[in-house]
């Protein structure tokens, strides 16, 4: 079997599954996994033959794709922030909005002002990313700059900002080890020095064991378990509900434990950062602003969507 044979007949078959523009990205993602060549060059040398070896290993991605299994999970492999990334059914694949989510921390740090002790004040921890200045942005003024990502999952938001603000310490947290221990590799393969810890976020009492922080970051269980109807079944059935589903009667539960959190952990002039349900946004403003939050600012996603919040005390 040739490349360009292999390649229509897993075509062929994703399109019992996925419409034709999703067929056609995961028939070109897995190729490349497999034959370890780019697009170009599969084109290239189309009759080049395919082992058996990879033939075999083919077979296996296809059946597991066609039970609906999600291809990141299927590679053990998705790309964030310009990253690889190892996931597996213990995380969730990151999605492009929390990307969007970090793009905003980003901009929002190289507008304000930080400045350390005995040195001039810089943008983005050492380089300035562009000029984000807006007339509710926060003022970093401490001798360190902070961050922590609530439920960090891969790793995918800490791993990102350290590698976009390198001057920042992250801490990241999670209350699975099986979770934490995927971060924990992943920040390795990107070389990035994050301080991860186990621990569970809606236990108030472990709060005495984190520090004071510039920008708190989430991007926390916010699906209702009444909106699992709508879901993919590949997400259904993959993804791990730890990390998707709320209770319908307490849909914000974790936005009440971060603005409580962020009462008596954020230092001053610092933010929070969150991803949030799109049918909760109006709903999650007013809670923070209910919380004592003077300047709070509703974000809609590339889509359209309500899908980050930004509160500032």
């Amino acid at each position: 079997m040739t490349i360009h044979q292999a390649y229509q007949q897993l075509l062929f078959q994703l399109f019992e599954v996925y419409d034709d523009s999703e067929a056609h990205s995961i028939a070109d993602w897995v190729m490349e996994h497999v034959t370890e060549w780019k697009r170009i060059d599969r084109i290239v040398n189309k009759e080049f033959p395919l082992s058996a070896q990879k033939q075999e290993q083919l077979e296996k991605y296809t059946k597991e794709l066609l039970s609906h299994r999600p291809v990141q999970y299927v590679l053990g492999e998705t790309w964030f922030a310009g990253m690889k990334f190892y996931v597996n059914e213990k995380v969730l694949i990151p999605r492009p909005e929390t990307e969007e989510l970090v793009e905003w921390i980003v901009k929002e740090v190289a507008g304000s002002e930080w400045r350390v002790a005995g040195k001039n004040k810089v943008s983005s921890g050492q380089s300035a990313v562009g000029n984000a200045a807006t007339n509710n942005k926060f003022s970093i003024q401490h001798s360190t700059f902070n961050i922590i990502d609530i439920g960090t999952g891969s790793g995918c938001i800490p791993i990102a900002l350290k590698k976009k603000l390198p001057g920042a310490e992250v801490t990241a947290i999670d209350v699975c080890s099986e979770a934490l221990s995927i971060a924990v590799e992943n920040a390795l393969n990107n070389e990035t020095e994050i301080d991860f810890k186990l621990l569970d976020f809606l236990d108030n009492n472990k709060w005495n064991e984190l520090g004071q922080f510039d920008i708190i970051v989430s991007n926390p269980p916010y699906v209702k378990k009444s909106e699992a109807k709508e879901m993919r079944k590949g997400v259904l059935d993959f993804e791990p509900s730890l990390a998707l589903f709320v209770p319908d009667d307490d849909a914000l539960i974790f936005y009440k434990q971060i603005a409580d959190f962020a009462l008596t952990h954020l230092k001053t002039g610092g933010t929070v950062f969150m991803e949030i349900n799109e049918a909760l946004g109006n709903d999650t403003v007013a809670l923070f602003k209910q919380k004592g939050f003077t300047l709070v600012e509703l974000k809609k996603d590339m889509q359209g969507k309500d899908r980050m919040v930004k509160a500032i005390l």
